[in-house]
């Protein structure tokens, strides 16, 4: 840890003691100033807080990334010593005889505070060390949205970081393990951890290496996935391994890792390499595991963007010859692209395993966790059910949407689209067969009779519209646009 023990109980006494908390926080700046510094606008909050008093001063450093006067700065944290805290490096000098954060310490929730490195933004003229310690950040608020949370016995969080993954996982697993090959996250995680009141097994090594032999119920991971050379600069964002084999690591390594019925999800990057089939990559990374998946691309960046991202994410924007590279070695491996987006793995035990690798770049509805252990669950009925002798109706708020073109004999409908106004949000087109089969479900008959309606309106045979039906209606009920009825 950063500080002993006892130094994180001071300092959690201090933080408490202010009500240097996201509710302490927002209540004294406001909805306005709040809702400015999300924008990294800070004038207000700045205006707001020239009182100086402990909690004041402590928006002020660690919010406002400002320099403050050494008085005030120990009055905040006390009854954490001052000296203790600098020595500690969660505050360092600054011109002027002043301070300022050497740290970043982040409130989250009410009773939890994160530490990492101060984030590039608070520090644009200098270049990120190679083993700098992310906060949270977009991608690590993804994944916490997109876990599935279920009870467990035991939970692994893959690559932790400053620890929020693992925060986390312990409302709801009774064992929490958590990895980092940099010995820095470790540090800083163990501290996010006692200041949280948390205890959690801590190992030190790269990727699955700490927990060779173990399995756990639940894992997650965001794993440094940026694609390049395999050149490692900062390990918060390369793993050491050329384009997205890392990802492709994980996928290997997750039938050893996981339980029956475990599951393990993890945020990728991959590559789209012209003249193959994005999908048909991803998808062979689970050939042999014998685990059911789930691949969802949340974005799509063309290489130019890519490189633009990440080398402004350390600073290094700066340097050309970098960029250049960076982009020379996508041109000569061909990638004309990069994903992002999740992998849900689970060990269902099942001899066909279902791999589903799909774009879901629309809004979902949050959080996305519940949706997804939603999707598994009806993956499980169609896989199991007799889905001729089941009853089905359609998705509460389900909406059709019909395009048509007016000619001489009134207007023809060119196209109907379904569309689900909640959980993920699919459109799907239908053809008037299809659209008369969801219109009818209404729960109150099993789909069997239903098609020998249909059949018989459509003068169709029996037998044939219901070999036909199968798999639509498997994949209606798997997009959710249609509900068994239990």
């Amino acid at each position: 840890m950063l500080l002993s023990p006892d130094g994180v109980a001071r300092l959690r006494d201090a933080l408490r003691a202010a009500g240097f908390t996201s509710a302490g926080i927002a209540e004294r700046l406001g909805p306005a100033a709040t809702a400015a510094v999300a924008r990294n606008d800070f004038r207000a909050a700045l205006r707001i807080t020239e009182d100086r008093d402990p909690l004041a001063t402590l928006i002020r450093l660690f919010v406002c990334a400002q320099s403050e006067e050494v008085e005030a700065v120990a009055a905040a944290l006390a009854p954490l010593g001052f000296a203790e805290a600098f020595d500690a490096g969660l505050v360092e000098a600054a011109p002027g005889g002043l301070v300022r954060q050497g740290v970043d310490l982040e409130p989250y929730g009410d009773s939890w505070w994160v530490l990492s490195d101060v984030p590039s933004s608070a520090r644009p003229d200098q270049p990120l060390r190679p083993d700098h310690v992310l906060g949270i950040g977009g991608a690590s608020s993804t994944l916490v949205g997109a876990a599935i949370r279920r009870p467990v016995a035991t939970a692994l969080d893959l690559g932790t970081g400053c620890g929020v993954q693992a925060l986390h996982l312990a409302t709801h697993a009774d064992a929490v393990t958590a990895t980092d090959l940099s010995e820095r996250a470790l540090r800083f995680a163990a501290t996010t951890a006692a200041l949280s009141g948390q205890e959690w097994e801590m190992l030190r090594g790269d990727l699955v290496a700490p927990v060779q032999g173990r399995r756990f119920d639940l894992v997650v991971s965001n794993p440094p996935f940026v694609i390049g050379p395999g050149t490692t600069t900062h390990t918060y964002r390369d793993s050491g391994r050329a384009g997205d084999a890392v990802c492709a690591e994980l996928a290997a390594a997750a039938p050893g890792l996981l339980n029956e019925g475990g599951v393990m999800q993890f945020l990728a990057n991959w590559e789209h390499v012209a003249g193959e089939d994005w999908g048909d990559r991803v998808a062979g990374w689970f050939d042999g595991t014998g685990l059911d998946a789930w691949v969802i691309q949340r974005e799509v960046a063309d290489p130019m963007s890519y490189v633009g991202l990440w080398l402004a994410d350390a600073n290094e924007d700066g340097d050309p010859a970098r960029a250049a590279a960076w982009l020379d070695w996508f041109d000569a491996n061909d990638v004309a692209a990069i994903g992002f987006g999740l992998v849900t793995l689970r060990r269902g035990g099942h001899d066909d395993p279902v791999v589903r690798v799909e774009d879901l770049r629309q809004q979902v509805q949050q959080p996305l966790g519940e949706q997804i252990a939603a999707w598994f669950g009806r993956q499980d009925f169609v896989r199991d059910a007799d889905l001729l002798a089941a009853r089905y109706r359609t998705a509460p708020g389900l909406q059709l949407q019909q395009e048509a073109t007016l000619g001489d004999d009134g207007w023809a409908v060119d196209r109907q689209v379904l569309v689900m106004p909640e959980g993920l949000r699919w459109s799907e087109e239908v053809d008037p067969l299809v659209l008369a089969l969801v219109s009818g479900a209404d729960g109150q008959v099993p789909l069997r009779d239903q098609l020998a309606l249909l059949a018989a309106a459509h003068e169709v045979a029996e037998d044939d519209l219901a070999d036909a039906a199968g798999p639509i209606v498997a994949h209606l009920v798997e997009r959710g646009i249609v509900e068994p009825v239990a």
